[in-house]
C-alpha cells in the first residue's frame, strides 16, 4: 500500500498543475503563453541545468553515463520511430521523425523524477534533459527545416549552461551559495510555469488524423519504456538513476518540436506533429502511472 500512496505524491502535483493550465487554457482561449516560452527558454531552463547538474549531488560519471545512455535510447527511438512513419506511408518522415525520438524530458520528465527520487533523482533527469534539449536545437531544427543551422545553437542559453555545468561537475568545484539559491529558486519557478503552459498547449493543440496520431503515440509511449528497460539490462543498470533511465524513455512528444516546426515545416507537417503530442500526451495519463509505480517498485 505505500507505494501507492508514493506513487500519488509523485504523478498528483503535476497532474494537477496541468490541469491548472488547462483549465486557464478553457476560459481563457487567447491567453498569452510567450512570457513563459521566453522565461523558460531564456532563464528558466537554464537556471535548472545548472541547479540540477552541480547542486544534487551526483558526480561527473553519473552525467556522463546517463547522457551516453540516453543518446543510446535516442538512436532506438529512430530505429523504432522509422519503420513506424513508413509504416503510415508518412510523405516526409524527416520531418515527421522528432516527436517519436525527442521526449518530453523536461516539462513532465524533470517534475516526475525529482518527486519521485528527490535532489538525486533531480540531478540524473537533468543530464538526460540536457542531451534533449541540446537535440531539439540541433537534430530537431535539422529535421524539421532539412538543413543544419549553428546560429540557432551559438544564440542558445541552455546549450552554454550545458557546457558551465559540465565544467563544474569535472572539475569538481563548489558553487557560491547565492548561485545554488538562485538557480533553486527560478528552477522551481520554471517547472511550475512549464508544466501549466503544457496543460494551456493542450487546448489549443489538435488533432487532424487520430489513426496516425495513434500509432505514433502508441510507438512513442509503450516502445519507449520497452527501450529504456532493455537498456538498463543490458548495462545491468540498477537503484534510482535506472528508474529515472526508464521514467525519461517513457515520456510522451515534447511540446519544443511542435514550436520547433511551426517555424521550420509547412503547416501539413506541423499538424501531424501537434496530433501525435496531444495523443501521446493523454495517452500518458494511463502509461506514466504504470511505469513510474514499476520504477519505484524496482529500481529504488
Amino acid at each position: 500500500m505505500e507505494i501507492y500512496f508514493k506513487l500519488f505524491e509523485v504523478l498528483f502535483p503535476v497532474f494537477f498543475v496541468v490541469g491548472i493550465g488547462y483549465y486557464l487554457g478553457k476560459k481563457n482561449p487567447k491567453i498569452d503563453t510567450s512570457f513563459i516560452t521566453n522565461f523558460a527558454a531564456n532563464i528558466g531552463t537554464p537556471a535548472m541545468i545548472i541547479f540540477a547538474v552541480t547542486s544534487t549531488g551526483i558526480t561527473f560519471d553519473i552525467f556522463k553515463d546517463y547522457f551516453w545512455y540516453y543518446l543510446i535510447a535516442i538512436l532506438c527511438f529512430v530505429v523504432v520511430g522509422i519503420p513506424t512513419l513508413f509504416f503510415l506511408k508518412t510523405k516526409d518522415i524527416v520531418r515527421e521523425l522528432p516527436p517519436l525520438i525527442l521526449p518530453n524530458t523536461g516539462n513532465m520528465g524533470v517534475p516526475i523524477c525529482l518527486f519521485a527520487y528527490g535532489s538525486e533523482g533531480l540531478g540524473v533527469s537533468a543530464s538526460i534533459t540536457s542531451l534533449i534539449i541540446l537535440f531539439h536545437f540541433t537534430l530537431g531544427v535539422f529535421l524539421a527545416d532539412r538543413k543544419f543551422n549553428l546560429h540557432v545553437i551559438l544564440k542558445n542559453p541552455p546549450f552554454y549552461s550545458i557546457l558551465f555545468s559540465a565544467l563544474i561537475l569535472y572539475n569538481d568545484i563548489n558553487l557560491p551559495i547565492f548561485i545554488i539559491n538562485t538557480t533553486e529558486w527560478l528552477m522551481f519557478a520554471t517547472i511550475f510555469l512549464i508544466l501549466m503552459s503544457l496543460g494551456i498547449a493542450l487546448t489549443r493543440l489538435k488533432v487532424f488524423s487520430l489513426t496516425n496520431a495513434l500509432v505514433s503515440s502508441f510507438a512513442r509511449m509503450i516502445l519507449g519504456p520497452i527501450i529504456g528497460l532493455l537498456i538498463i539490462f543490458y548495462f545491468d543498470l540498477s537503484g534510482f538513476a535506472a528508474g529515472v533511465l526508464l521514467i525519461q524513455c517513457s515520456m510522451p512528444s515534447a511540446v519544443l518540436n511542435y514550436l520547433v516546426a511551426s517555424i521550420y515545416s509547412p503547416k501539413k507537417i506541423v499538424d501531424s506533429v501537434a496530433s501525435t503530442i496531444v495523443v501521446s500526451t493523454l495517452m500518458s495519463f494511463i502509461t506514466l502511472p504504470i511505469v513510474v509505480y514499476f520504477a519505484l517498485k524496482y529500481f529504488s
